[in-house]
């Protein structure tokens, strides 16, 4: 006899954290993730990005191989997390490209995470918000969602020195992270991607690759990706933003409470 109220099924969201990346355009001759921002480095502000959104329940850091330094961040926050029963977080190398370093992170989150957001850590202060609306839209029923912000510039079609096209920048979207995806849909794009693969800079295009639909969501301003000396100058100044203004007794986005049923480290019901 089937129950009357039958429990909710729940499911599990990993995330796969990239911050295996060189930082040359940096130019301060370490792994990106390693930089300071306002005195803390980009991975631990990221982590704390994901951490408060709410959405995990386990968090892989794709890392350079060998760096004791961000080894020693992840081992710290997973000690934090597990103090508090909140996210699993571990740490893994990556490899040599940025497919392979997914892949290695994908292999290491449990088999019971039904959703993956795949995030970059140079997008060190994405709010809560986002991370929220691409999960949302995945449990929706998306297998792949992207979140995006229009292109405000003109852009032009280049070959060599010569101007060959200008799109209509209507139709044009800057894509960030997080990415998500059906866990299966994901495994199996990554599964079936060839040497021709290697290059793809997102792993939404794994998926169009294999004709599944991306769908996308708004992102935020605030999901930036710092790769250039300005782009940290930027982050600096965010940051001390908000330290001014939670002194002043007001608090940053961090609440998970824009996706209705989850908390820090509960999986959304479905």
């Amino acid at each position: 006899m089937s129950e009357k109220n039958p429990q909710p099924v729940r499911a599990e969201v990993g995330v796969v954290l990239v911050a295996a990346g060189s930082g040359q355009r940096l130019g301060q001759g370490i792994p990106k993730a390693r930089v300071l921002c306002g005195g803390r480095t980009l991975l631990e502000h990221s982590l704390e990005s994901v951490v408060a959104s709410g959405v995990a329940a386990s968090v892989v850091v794709v890392l350079p191989a060998g760096d004791g330094v961000l080894s020693a961040v992840v081992d710290r926050a997973g000690r934090r997390a597990a103090g508090v029963g909140t996210v699993r977080i571990t740490g893994v190398a990556g490899g040599a490209t940025r497919a392979a370093s997914v892949r290695a992170g994908l292999d290491a989150l449990p088999p019971s995470a039904a959703v993956v957001l795949v995030h970059d850590a140079a997008r060190a202060l994405t709010p809560s918000s986002v991370f929220q609306r691409v999960v949302a839209a995945v449990l929706a029923g998306a297998p792949a969602v992207i979140p995006v912000l229009p292109v405000v510039d003109t852009v032009k079609v280049v070959t060599g020195d010569v101007v060959t096209a200008t799109p209509d920048r209507a139709a044009l979207r800057a894509v960030q992270t997080p990415q998500g995806f059906d866990a299966r849909a994901l495994r199996a794009a990554h599964a079936s991607a060839t040497a021709s693969d290697l290059g793809v800079t997102d792993d939404a295009m794994l998926l169009e690759a294999q004709g599944a639909t991306v769908h996308v969501v708004e992102g935020d301003a605030l999901a930036f990706k710092v790769t250039t000396p300005l782009d940290l100058v930027i982050a600096e100044a965010v940051l001390a933003g908000r330290h001014a203004g939670t002194s002043a007794g007001t608090s940053p986005e961090t609440s998970p409470a824009a996706l209705p049923g989850i908390s820090a480290g509960t999986p959304p019901e479905i």
